[in-house]
């Protein structure tokens, strides 16, 4: 099985809901992680919602449906952040 990949990007007060800004499998994907590693951008392995996520347009709105998924996400992010 390939190694997939996504990349969220979320701007608070200027998007409705975190966007996909990336996706790929195999060598796109490890560019991908490649490219967020250097960037110092957190990196969350979860098979099935990368899944659910590469069905999506890229630039495209996150679902409603994935919406608590994805802002514990974010809160973890923001409290790792703060410290």
């Amino acid at each position: 099985m390939k190694k997939k990949a996504i990349g969220l990007k979320y701007v608070k007060d200027e998007d409705n809901a975190p966007k996909l800004i990336a996706k790929g499998e195999g060598k796109l994907a490890e560019k991908i992680i490649e490219i967020a590693k250097e960037h110092n951008i957190y990196i969350k392995e979860d098979k099935d919602l990368v899944e659910i996520l590469s069905t999506l347009d890229l630039y495209e709105e996150i679902p409603e449906e994935l919406y608590s998924v994805i802002a514990e996400i974010l809160l973890y992010i923001y409290n790792t952040e703060k410290m």
